[in-house]
């Protein structure tokens, strides 16, 4: 009898792995406009989903895999925009490549992520080639940012070699002050240059000089610890730097992107943006959603540095906002700025807070935190938490409907979840390399039962299926949605006809450098 049984579960999964298309029976699809009772009919060898409406059991062809979704949900695949999979920083490596961060991506829900990119010795084009090469290993589909690091006619001529590879986003670091920091010149150049590209700028918006004066001080006053981390960057530097980020790009006249939105400050300055028709998008990341700075004054110090992020989980009260301005529309989607360090990484800033990595996990559990803040608490339907873990993040950067929806010709990228199912998030059961988890406890009702990739079921019964270099690069077109219709704008940087024609023809027009038929284009 058990031979038998052996037997016959071999030959279902025999069948199963010779099945090209998937038929997901009795779910309830949600998409970010509306949920429906309905099947999925996806085929496996284009990745594409076929068909969604009501029961069509006698139109599936044959070789077609039936999973029963009845009592579950069936939703897109989540897409993090905020991820640094194998990336060099301060001194180290983040310990996640981009097969392991990827396959935990997978069983949590995850089928895409967006990437940042770093210059190689401010060389753009050379940065992109290094993560190219990175990225070999990628078993789920992923795309690139690009963050810039320093202005000049080469960095000008490359962006467009960088657009041109399927990159339509470019990230300027207002912080890590002799690394990675920008200042507002060089910002407002690259603003324009995106804007001449059709791509979007992004900020890390914290005051670096001023957070380097904090750093000092706290050094000066013997805080030495992790909790030295939070107090050098206070929200207000958080603050001043998204306002300055978002009037800077008005002045230019281009959208803005501000990643991880910490703080009630720095939110408050995204909302004003948008009262007044600027397009900006905030992006608030898990841990500042469901974590609070407490945990860095910890007495075990090791415990105390697994949450040293930039910029800094805040206090409770923070959340609370972010949470309510999330569940408002106030800001729009969910990344996880994933970026992992080992207590051995971590340990390098012992007795001195600055040589911390910084960085927390999140990439497997932002699906699962999500829909428990959000959805079990009543903030969120189920149609708003796919749109702020995967459609937002899809329109923003131009691939949607391609990704982010359940529909005929959409990619198939799906996920079950069963809403009942309990489950708790710990260090030893996630499939990332850290030896840690920032979410370690978490009680979680709502699991992800199953992961499908481009057709290709990647995670079930707790198990994954992944193919190191199975991933696929998405290409991200540039002007998408926040550029259209922004050039009839009117603009701070065009000539304003406030009081008349400008520039004004005056007597002695050639004392202010304005002879007859010779004019400089502003």
């Amino acid at each position: 009898m058990k031979l038998c049984l052996v037997i016959l579960i071999m030959l279902c999964s025999i069948y199963e792995s010779f099945s090209r298309y998937l038929h997901i029976k009795g779910g309830l699809v949600v998409n970010h406009d509306n949920s429906a009772l309905s099947d999925v009919l996806i085929d496996s060898e284009t990745g594409k989903i076929i068909q969604v409406g009501g029961n069509f059991d006698d139109y599936v062809p044959p070789h077609t895999r039936v999973i029963d979704a009845h009592d579950k949900l069936v939703m897109p695949g989540g897409i993090d925009p905020h991820t640094h999979l194998d990336m060099p920083f301060m001194g180290s490596v983040t310990c996640d490549d981009f097969f392991s961060g990827q396959a935990a991506a997978a069983a949590g829900g995850t089928t895409m992520h967006i990437d940042f990119a770093l210059p190689v010795a401010h060389d753009l084009v050379k940065g992109l080639e290094e993560w190219k090469k990175k990225a070999e290993s990628s078993c789920i589909d992923y795309s690139f940012h690009m963050a810039v690091t320093q202005w000049n006619n080469k960095t000008y001529r490359d962006m467009a070699h960088i657009v041109a590879q399927g990159i339509n986003s470019f990230k300027f670091f207002m912080a890590y002050k002799g690394a990675l920091m920008v200042n507002d010149e060089e910002m407002i150049n690259g603003f324009e240059r995106c804007g001449q590209l059709g791509a979007l700028p992004q900020v890390h918006a914290e005051n670096g000089d001023a957070v380097t004066w904090g750093q000092t001080e706290m050094i000066r006053l013997g805080v030495k610890g992790p909790e030295g981390h939070a107090l050098s960057r206070p929200s207000v530097l958080e603050g001043e730097a998204t306002g300055r980020a978002i009037r800077l790009a008005a002045y230019v006249g281009v959208p803005l992107y501000v990643v991880h939105v910490m703080s009630i400050e720095a939110l408050e300055e995204v909302a004003k943006a948008r009262l007044r028709g600027q397009r900006v998008i905030g992006e608030p990341v898990v841990s500042g959603l469901a974590l609070n700075e407490s945990v860095m004054w910890d007495p075990d110090w090791e415990v105390a540095a697994r949450y040293v992020m930039s910029p800094p989980i805040r206090a409770a009260e923070h959340g609370k906002a972010l949470r309510e301005a999330l569940s408002r529309g106030v800001l729009q989607l969910v990344a996880t700025d994933h970026a992992v360090f080992t207590s051995v990484q971590k340990a390098a800033g012992r007795g001195d807070f600055r040589l911390i990595p910084n960085g927390v996990n999140g990439i497997e559990e932002r699906i699962h935190v999500v829909w428990q803040t959000m959805v079990n608490s009543g903030l969120m339907t189920s149609s708003d938490f796919v749109r702020a873990t995967s459609t937002a993040a899809a329109q923003a950067f131009n691939i949607f409907p391609k990704k982010g929806l359940i529909a005929p010709g959409s990619d198939a990228d799906v996920i079950v979840l069963d809403p009942n199912q309990e489950h708790t998030i710990s260090a030893s059961t996630h499939h990332s390399r850290i030896d840690s988890n920032v979410y370690e406890g978490m009680n979680i009702k709502g699991k992800v039962v199953m992961t499908i990739s481009r057709g290709r079921v990647v995670w079930e019964h707790g198990k994954l299926n992944v193919t190191r270099g199975s991933g696929h690069f998405v290409p991200l077109p540039p002007f998408g949605p926040l550029y259209e219709g922004l050039s009839k704008q009117q603009t701070s940087i065009q000539l304003p006809q406030r009081y008349g024609p400008t520039p004004v023809r005056r007597a002695g027009a050639e004392a202010d450098g304005q002879s007859e038929g010779r004019h400089e284009e502003l």
